[in-house]
């Protein structure tokens, strides 16, 4: 340890100030985000919090702290810190040790579904800090420093992924929002869907065979009930609309759909991108879990090329840009996560290294 910085527990040094508990449904409002173990859940009128450091305390991620800037509201998913005596330890340099600590206090999460904090071992934590304040807010200038130009690169990284993404849904938009001289024919009237098997989880069988569910592979077998060149619908859950192609012996389950009795000539991957485009999941039908059938889709307007070759041309040409879009996308994600990196290693550099010598 550095010579002149203070060892405490946390406990000894801070106070810990847990969220209040609130539910969308009553207190909902417009103004004030709520923050708890996460990202902002929803919106309330009023706040308890200002330009703070939160801990997840229940539902951790592996990002279990993160600042948030200006007014919010703070649930019982999440808790903050201060400290006990302002004229040893400052609030910033407080918060900059917390982040540095955010892989040890995930590490304190109990639990399996979720993973919720051991505030006694939480609080049992070693902090460490300069007993001079003068030192405390040198440390915090440098850092802001550094964090400042790398929160910048970040948002312009951030900008260039989403500006990519963007790209790709535009010109998808410019293909399939026009249709000018194509078909325009009611989901209905083009085929049909068919559910697939019930294979619960207990008669899975270990295999091979990817089985298919309303959100995509919910495991693999030994048989399959599919094969060949198809297009699948997500029939029920959080993803269900979603549509796929498939090329292989499957399992399909009752989950999902086949799409069966083609009434038109359909290039299968351009079928798919239509019908991706149209976005199926705004059909379902909310219940206890979000369902799509034939009778929600049955009046879907679609717009397509009679030609299966002018398909092809179609799927040939957003192949190409979807490609294009993933590499940029690649590149992007590897720069946003390389500046995170930066930022783990600056801290670290910071509390256990030498990076404040004089």
């Amino acid at each position: 340890m550095k010579k002149d910085w203070e060892i405490k527990r946390l406990g000894d040094a801070c106070e810990v100030e847990y969220g209040t508990r609130v539910v969308q449904k009553k207190d909902g409002g417009t103004i004030y985000p709520v923050y708890g173990g996460g990202g902002a859940t929803f919106f309330m009128d009023t706040f308890n919090r200002e330009n703070r450091l939160i801990v997840s305390r229940f539902a951790m991620s592996k990002q279990c702290t993160r600042f948030v800037l200006g007014k919010f509201f703070l649930n019982d998913s999440g808790l903050t810190l201060k400290p006990k005596d302002n004229n040893t330890l400052i609030s910033d340099f407080l918060n900059l040790q917390i982040l540095f600590l955010n892989d040890v206090i995930y590490s304190l999460g109990k639990g399996t579904a979720q993973k919720n904090l051991d505030v006694s071992a939480f609080k049992n934590l070693e902090i460490a800090y300069p007993k001079s304040l003068p030192e405390q807010k040198r440390i915090v200038s440098i850092l802001d420093k550094c964090f400042t130009a790398i929160d910048k690169a970040k948002a312009n990284a951030e900008k260039n992924l989403k500006n990519a993404k963007e790209l790709f849904e535009s010109y998808l938009h410019g293909v399939f929002g026009n249709g000018k001289g194509w078909e325009v024919k009611k989901l209905g009237e083009c085929f049909k869907l068919k559910s697939g098997d019930m294979l619960s989880a207990k008669m899975m069988k270990f295999g091979e065979i990817p089985v298919y569910g309303g959100n995509g592979v919910s495991g693999y077998h030994d048989e399959f009930n599919l094969q060949g060149e198809n297009v699948i619908v997500g029939r029920v859950g959080a993803l269900c609309g979603n549509v796929r192609s498939v090329n292989e012996k499957i399992w399909l389950t009752d989950n999902a759909f086949l799409i069966t009795d083609y009434k038109f000539d359909f290039d299968k991957l351009f079928l798919t991108y239509l019908l991706n485009f149209k976005n199926l999941r705004n059909y379902a039908r909310q219940a206890a879990q979000p369902v799509i059938s034939n009778s929600s889709l049955n009046n879907v307007e679609l717009f397509f090329p009679k030609s299966k070759a002018v398909q092809q041309s179609v799927v040939h040409k957003l192949d190409s840009l979807k490609a294009q879009t993933q590499k940029l996308e690649a590149v992007y994600k590897k720069k946003i996560a390389g500046l995170d990196e930066l930022k783990k290693s600056i801290l670290q550099k910071a509390f256990v290294g030498d990076l404040f010598n004089s």
